[in-house]
């Protein structure tokens, strides 16, 4: 028995290897590893007395150890074209909630769940509400993993079987690749087939650009690739994605090409967020071709979207145009993303949650080290 002061182990934050060895941990055999793993995501149970094929003695010893415990949520937001919010409870500090955003975007064939991976972020990027909000401290697998196990839960699944969630993006609160340690585990468990079973095209991590951990990444996981770009030139990146001052565009876009010649990939995916008079001006579009013409790259144009406090307009509509279709004429595929749940504060962006004790200075304010968990 437990004494009560030992944490029970959530199982959402086991990748399919170590549920074997807890199972085996346990004295049993690796197959009751894999049991827990179909019960947990195959039949969405989280009760262990509803897990039949487990023996009474292990139903028993689970239920003092261990638990399936999902994220709390604080409130539920629907947008009024369907896009869903929810903001859910990450611990405390100094006895206040600490809160992560997590969004589910329903398109017609696919539904996107946008989950987070930081209570905050560090990086500071300028025109983003999450960096505004500074840094308290990385999720752990489980509360990462937990976000889309209970979106499927709030979801449901459709009358034909098919499941309301196909593509999983870590496009939410925090940089992804400056939680390495846990972030790793929760894509395996979004990949497995006695997990979630998605297709690696289908999950994709976003990221502002840490080097180092995107050569790591060709080496452990085979994912889709975003970037957050935003600029075509060191100068202006440096102001809008600090990080760059660090990792400027040559090295980044070394590392993208290696993560996509290791992995054997399609294309990378940069994203380019569209500011009035900052960085959509037809100079920028010719570096921009420039920097991608010849490469495996798609460019997806995001429009601004605006959140208190923030000083950027909007590009307007016919200058975002322009973008896109001098990159197209240019052999650059690029797409404008459609901006969904901006009445909801859902939009790429606008995720903020509720971020307390700041432990970590903001990138763009003094030059740290970002805290990257190994």
């Amino acid at each position: 028995m437990t004494d009560g002061t030992q944490e029970r182990i959530n199982l959402l934050g086991l990748a399919p290897a170590e549920m074997e060895a807890f199972a085996v941990g346990l004295g049993e055999k690796p197959f009751r590893g894999r049991q827990l793993l179909t019960w947990l995501y195959k039949r969405r149970v989280a009760d262990f007395d509803g897990m039949t094929d487990l023996g009474k003695n292990l139903r028993a010893r689970l239920a003092d150890i261990a638990d399936v415990r999902m994220p709390e949520i604080v409130s539920e937001h629907v947008s009024a074209d369907g896009t869903r919010k929810w903001l859910l409870r990450a611990g405390r500090s100094d006895g206040r909630d600490q809160a992560i955003e997590t969004v589910f975007i329903p398109e017609m064939g696919r539904g996107t769940l946008c989950i987070s991976s930081q209570v905050g972020c560090a990086l500071d990027c300028s025109f983003c509400s999450t960096g505004a909000q500074g840094f308290n401290r990385n999720l752990t697998t489980a509360e990462i993993v937990g976000q889309v196990w209970l979106a499927n839960e709030r979801l449901g699944v459709a009358p034909d079987g098919s499941r309301a969630i196909t593509n999983i993006v870590l496009m939410g609160m925090g940089e992804p690749l400056a939680n390495y340690k846990n972030v790793l585990p929760a894509m395996r468990i979004f990949l497995d087939d006695r997990c979630f079973d998605l297709s690696r095209r289908r999950v994709t991590l976003s990221t502002s650009g840490l080097v180092p951990q995107i050569y790591r990444l060709a080496e452990d996981i085979n994912v889709a690739l975003a970037v957050s770009l935003h600029a075509p030139n060191d100068e202006l990146r440096n102001q809008l994605v600090p990080i760059n001052r660090r990792h400027p565009i040559a090295e980044l876009l070394e590392a993208c090409w290696h993560y996509l010649d290791a992995q054997n990939g399609r294309s990378i995916t940069f994203e380019y967020v569209m500011l009035d008079g900052v960085n959509d001006q037809p100079e920028l579009a010719r570096q921009l071709a420039g920097l991608l013409h010849g490469y495996d790259a798609k460019v997806n144009l995001i429009p601004f979207n605006p959140f208190p406090g923030s000083d950027f307009r909007r590009s307007k509509p016919d200058v975002i145009s322009y973008f896109r279709d001098y990159l197209n004429g240019r052999g650059v595929t690029a797409t404008v993303r459609r901006t969904r749940g901006d009445d909801i504060d859902a939009a790429c962006g606008q995720l903020a949650g509720r971020v307390h004790d700041r432990t970590t200075v903001r990138l763009g304010s003094k030059m740290v080290t970002i805290g990257v968990e190994a």
